[in-house]
């Protein structure tokens, strides 16, 4: 193979290596905007719904929101919480949960997708409060 053509296909492989992480970055920015608005709007006023009916029923857990997520946390253990965030690092940025939870010394966590293929201006109230309440049960069982 000439050396010309080996040059003309890594120029086009970093051509197109270049178009990719453009368009990914601006995939990754759209739905950093449509998180935070998701965030605000739908998922810390779920959270707090979510921690009053449990304090309702005896439960003690508290909302806290930092940098770009939400958790709730319970007021018993602080290694005890379910919390959403945004996941940037894959190819389609997508809403997980994240749970954590202490089990004598040894502590468990857990992440996974929130609603599988819902794009994250599509989740809802419901959506959000389906998937803590679905995490919750550990906590709230003893």
């Amino acid at each position: 193979m000439e050396v010309s053509e080996v040059r003309r296909r890594v120029r086009a492989a970093v051509e197109q290596a270049r178009r990719q992480a453009a368009e990914r970055r601006t995939r990754t920015d759209d739905a950093a905007r449509a998180y935070e608005q998701f965030l605000t709007r739908i998922a810390v006023p779920a959270f707090h719904l979510v921690a009053t009916a449990l304090a309702g029923e005896g439960h003690r857990f508290k909302v806290f929101t930092p940098a770009g997520t939400v958790r709730l946390s319970s007021e018993r253990s602080a290694d005890d919480y379910v919390e959403l965030a945004l996941d940037a690092d894959r190819d389609r940025s997508t809403v997980i949960v994240r749970v954590n939870r202490g089990r004598g010394r040894r502590l468990i966590s857990s992440e996974r997708e929130v609603k599988p293929g819902k794009g994250i201006a599509e989740l809802s109230e419901e959506d959000v409060i389906d998937t803590v309440l679905e995490e919750l049960a550990p906590f709230v069982e003893r």
